[in-house]
């Protein structure tokens, strides 16, 4: 049997499954125009392999297995995200933990619709694989490369330097249309999120304190998004959310943390002013901004007076912190502070 005939079969077994258990055999015998014999063929090959279970022996009883793959190609133009998601892979999700199905719910419509939207390109594909552990989707497009487009949208000098705008949320170049949370919610959702695109790897792994920009060897071009959960996590979406929020009565997306250290481009230390206006760029948007220094070992003091007197006086509103800053840093930050401090005494003065 050619192989392509025999992907076709399995991909009527996979589908019609749930709906005929009982009958499977010559639903899609007669549904893809072929013996029944050649269907059974097919379904003691998915049986062995794990993606259908039987019961029985005379009259057999067929449910999906716990192993699932699948993959489907469309074309952009007038692409529904919910369609992909109801018709082709929801069904591959049955059974698994309502949670979990909702998070990859909220993964998929995400990404489909990113690339719909903004990825310039004229197709994507999309697979899913589920096994007895784990539950991963794959979405790959055409287009113009995620990191590219951010770079080209907010003038930046690096396409290294999109991973900093990705990383504070609310990131998106048509906010006409768009909340820009999409992708940062998604990468904490589940627990590996990558993002390949151009010559640039973006990980986030829920097991790692932080996320990282790998330079990779350039490759076929567009935007390629990994996500992978446990069929047993315990995340739920909500308090992904909370987590995000500025208090327990709050719902809206006003809390960011923001990795300092990928405002750098290249091996440059952080110590100006530019650098620093870089690093606050759009986070006006928030109530609280939490900086994380993690792996800065010094900053300069133009770029310390820029972010905790200048924008902190511009944006009295805003609740600044820092966290995992090293002894030196601190000091720089203490004398921003202190200066803005002293500033402030003085208008009271006048």
């Amino acid at each position: 049997m050619a192989r392509n005939r025999s992907t076709e079969i399995d991909s009527a077994l996979l589908a019609q499954v749930a709906a005929h258990p009982t009958d499977l055999t010559r639903v899609v015998a007669d549904a893809v125009g072929v013996t029944r014999q050649a269907v059974a063929t097919r379904v003691r090959a998915l049986v062995d392999a794990g993606y259908l279970s039987k019961s029985g022996t005379t009259r057999p009883t067929y449910q999906p297995g716990l192993k699932r793959d699948a993959e489907f190609t469309y074309p952009l133009h007038g692409l529904a995200e919910d369609q992909v998601w109801t018709r082709d892979v929801a069904p591959l999700l049955q059974g698994a933990p309502r949670e979990v199905v909702d998070i990859c719910h909220y993964g998929l419509t995400e990404m489909v619709n990113n690339a719909v939207d903004h990825s310039e390109g004229t197709s994507v594909a999309v697979r899913v694989a589920r096994d007895s552990e784990r539950i991963t989707i794959g979405i790959s497009d055409d287009g113009i490369g995620i990191f590219r487009k951010i770079a080209r949208a907010f003038d930046l000098p690096d396409e290294r330097l999109a991973l900093l705008e990705l990383a504070k949320g609310k990131l998106t170049t048509d906010p006409r249309r768009h909340s820009g949370e999409g992708v940062f919610f998604t990468s904490r959702m589940f627990d590996r999120f990558q993002i390949l695109s151009g010559e640039l790897l973006f990980d986030h792994d829920d097991r790692e304190p932080e996320d990282w920009l790998l330079d990779m060897d350039d490759h076929k071009g567009g935007t390629d998004v990994f996500m992978q959960i446990v069929l047993d996590s315990t995340r739920v979406m909500a308090e992904v959310y909370a987590q995000y929020s500025s208090g327990p009565d709050d719902y809206t997306f006003a809390r960011t943390v923001v990795p300092v250290r990928l405002a750098k481009a290249g091996d440059e230390n952080l110590v100006s002013r530019s650098q620093a206006k870089r690093l606050m760029l759009r986070v006006d948007g928030f109530r609280v901004v939490v900086l994380d220094f993690a792996d800065v070992n010094r900053i300069g003091q133009a770029f310390a007076d820029e972010v905790f007197r200048v924008f902190a006086n511009e944006h009295p509103d805003i609740e600044l912190q820092s966290i995992h800053a090293v002894p030196e840093v601190q000091q720089m930050i203490r004398r921003a502070e202190v200066a803005r401090e002293d500033s402030s005494d003085q208008l009271r003065l006048l």
